[in-house]
């Protein structure tokens, strides 16, 4: 392991900044507790710092302990994280919560092999976890220390491979000290989003340009390599809205796994499956009529989802349904706590308000 370099001039500059121009007001960084700091860390997975705090906040509200968190139904948690995307982690987070409580006595782990095995924590997380609640030394590298560290040394290739992923974590390991870490870590997680962003970077105003590498030779935007770029796959879904004579929808539970897992969406009908047929044979009704809204799409990172709606009002009513496991008629207004996916709860929003 590289060894700690506390007087690197990248640190000198950086912790300085930070004092006078880092973000002091976040709401994980009042009442900083392990617990506080892991929620935020996986709500900042590949979200942005702006649409994580509402979602922070009503969380938190909500389940202010881990033994809360526990305790709750999936379908609550998932209701809460319903619109922030990448549900997985909402689902991880309610099983690591359980785990914390039967292994852990309510307490989070404070060590990296115990906080890595923890579902849907990996090193970067489980590091700034440590260093943010605990003060312990371990080097993290999110989205944003990716990015910074590529620019300060002109690192070559896209982050996402396995040579140059060791080449980060040696850096980022290099350039954390031994000291002051819970401030550095949060000094180089503001650094890159807000001065070292992906477009634009504000190098005027860099506490480390001197010594970044990409801004010598005038190729900020060329580092970090982007992915390489491939065609995405486009997956078509027909989804069936059922509404009754009481103006409820059928909502569906999906599966654990996969994509939406655990969310509550409309039934889906099966690829080259006669739809009218479809429904009368699985749900035991009869079609009063059928209208078919615009398609929509839905980008996932590794395809993009083309959504049919089909509207379909049925002469049925709950137990009328010939499988109802899985299943619930849900009226918009009432709002239950359930787990919705973005379209979901768009194309819902669109029944209830009706445009023109």
């Amino acid at each position: 392991m590289p060894a700690v370099t506390e007087n690197s001039a990248f640190t000198r500059r950086l912790l300085p900044w930070f004092r006078r121009h880092g973000r002091h007001d976040l709401p994980w960084q009042q009442d900083r507790t392990p617990y506080r700091v892991w929620i935020a860390e996986i709500m900042l997975q590949q979200t942005q710092v702006g649409t994580v705090i509402p979602y922070y906040r009503r969380f938190m509200e909500r389940f202010p302990g881990v033994d809360l968190l526990a305790k709750a139904s999936l379908d609550e948690v998932l209701h809460l994280w319903s619109g922030l995307g990448y549900y997985a982690r909402a689902r991880n987070l309610h099983r690591a919560a359980g785990i914390v409580m039967r292994d852990f006595g309510g307490c989070l782990p404070e060590d990296m092999d115990s906080l890595t095995a923890l579902p849907g924590i990996g090193r970067s997380t489980a590091g700034a976890i440590l260093a943010l609640a605990s003060g312990q030394r371990h080097p993290i590298l999110d989205g944003n220390v990716k990015r910074v560290l590529c620019r300060y040394h002109a690192v070559p290739g896209w982050p996402g491979t396995p040579a140059v992923d060791r080449q980060l974590w040696a850096l980022a390991d290099r350039h954390t000290p031994g000291k002051n870490v819970a401030r550095y870590t949060q000094a180089i997680m503001d650094l890159g989003a807000t001065i070292c962003t992906r477009r634009e970077p504000r190098c005027s105003r860099c506490p480390v340009a001197e010594g970044c590498k990409a801004r010598r030779l005038s190729r900020q935007h060329v580092f970090p390599a982007p992915r390489p770029k491939k065609a995405l796959p486009v997956r078509k879904a027909v989804f069936a809205i059922l509404e009754n004579s009481r103006g409820e929808i059928l909502l569906e539970q999906r599966p654990p796994a996969g994509l939406w897992g655990g969310l509550w969406s409309f039934p889906e009908c099966p690829p080259g499956d006669d739809l009218l047929g479809w429904i009368v044979r699985r749900f035991d009704c009869s079609v009063a009529a059928v209208r078919f809204k615009p398609p929509m799409r839905h980008a996932f990172s590794h395809f993009h989802l083309e959504i049919m709606p089909a509207h379909v009002h049925v002469i049925a009513d709950g137990r009328a349904v010939a499988d109802p496991a899985g299943c619930c008629w849900y009226k918009p207004e009432e709002r239950p706590a359930l787990g919705m996916a973005a379209p979901v709860q768009k194309i819902l929003r669109e029944l209830a308000h009706p445009a023109g």
